[in-house]
């Protein structure tokens, strides 16, 4: 509440929305946001209705208005009517952070809430300039946006960018990405060691490294099992390759070479993204003339013969991960990781959020604040 009167102290012109989250005691705590300057307050949608009608008296008493937020309503459209019913005077269409990973998308449901309720409507949940100016164009009246402001690294450039963008909203709908096309796009804007964040510290492949600095991939695996020296199933595999893919070897030594120059030239006239190797590689020369984004545990001049023994697309160890066909992998300068293709999606979207929150702890420590200072360390240590 303190932070409700701070604000409308600096802002006395400005409507102040007070996100309570409220799922009981209505009434008190639609009271405690009025008395402290809030204009409307925000309960849960999930509220039983004894909670929302007594705050509604509380917000009729004090001249505050009431927000309902559907998050994690299991019926969301006969939900709305019934607070339409009972009152209300918004609606929030809020899809969550975490179901924002999984790919929950607000828009679709904003279009069927509009059709039955006669409320403002409001779009929250993921909002950036494009999807607020999408959820204009389908009829929202409000925009609330969080993350894609309070963690950028310009936030007045950030916040300018989306008031523009929900400002010039257009009724012609912009073409939408797929998921899939949206997961490919985010990995290759978020690094190895966001994904790693992203999944607690794991799936980072022990000991791959790059052998073309600045070279990236991201793409879904091939997997390849063979034996020392043995590449004939490794160039085999170039045959079920082309774009969106990542061949990953397990080789099982580091001193006989199942990849060389030719298999490289031949996978990226194919258009495979890359090629992960837990093993040796040679003709390093010709693989960096190339500029080909190859990745192994060793360099040797050396390769064995092509026996054809072992599998395609098996489960294999690489790296220490398991990787099964269709795990995403994606590659930098800083290692490779390996993604579970059910995951895949949803630790995209949460690596990126840990890429915004880097980008703004980056700018702090340039406006002079220490890192410890920036993540709070003596704050959140175990006591």
């Amino acid at each position: 509440m303190d932070a409700v009167r701070e604000m409308k102290k600096a802002l006395p012109g400005v409507k102040i929305v007070a996100d309570m989250k409220t799922v009981d005691t209505g009434a008190m705590e639609v009271e405690m946001a009025a008395k402290a300057g809030a204009d409307v307050v925000a309960l849960l949608a999930t509220s039983d209705n004894s909670t929302v009608e007594d705050a509604l008296r509380a917000a009729r008493k004090y001249g505050v208005q009431i927000m309902m937020d559907l998050l994690t309503v299991t019926d969301p459209v006969k939900r709305s009517k019934e607070l339409e019913m009972l009152g209300v005077d918004y609606i929030c269409v809020h899809a969550g952070i975490d179901q924002q990973m999984t790919g929950r998308d607000n828009i679709g449901l904003l279009d069927q809430i509009l059709k039955e309720v006669n409320l403002p409507v409001a779009a929250a949940g993921g909002i950036d300039a494009d999807s607020g100016a999408d959820a204009i164009s389908s009829g929202a009246s409000i925009v609330i946006v969080g993350g894609n402001i309070v963690r950028s690294a310009d936030v007045t450039g950030s916040a300018r960018k989306i008031r523009d963008s929900i400002d010039h909203a257009s009724a012609s709908a912009r073409p939408r990405k797929s998921m899939e096309e949206e997961l490919i796009s985010l990995l290759k804007e978020v690094s190895t060691p966001n994904i790693s964040d992203a999944m607690h510290r794991k799936g980072a492949m022990r000991d791959i490294h790059p052998i073309n600095a600045g070279t990236k991939i991201a793409g879904t695996a091939i997997t390849v099992q063979t034996f020392a020296g043995d590449w004939a199933k490794s160039v085999e595999a170039i045959d079920l390759g082309g774009p969106g893919k990542v061949i990953v070897v397990y080789n099982g030594s580091n001193y006989v070479a199942p990849w060389g120059g030719l298999a490289t030239l031949s996978c990226k006239i194919k258009g495979i993204e890359g090629v992960v190797i837990d093993g040796a590689v040679r003709d390093v020369d010709e693989i960096r003339a190339m500029n080909y984004p190859v990745f192994a545990s060793a360099i040797v001049p050396n390769a064995g013969e092509p026996k054809g023994m072992g599998e395609i697309n098996a489960e294999i160890t690489c790296g220490g991960q398991l990787v099964k066909p269709g795990d995403y992998i994606v590659g930098d300068d800083s290692g490779v990781v390996v993604i579970p293709r059910e995951r895949a999606y949803e630790i995209a979207r949460r690596a990126k959020e840990v890429e915004k929150n880097e980008s703004r702890m980056y700018e702090e420590i340039r406006r002079g604040s220490t890192l410890s200072q920036v993540a709070k360390l003596k704050k959140w240590e175990k006591v």
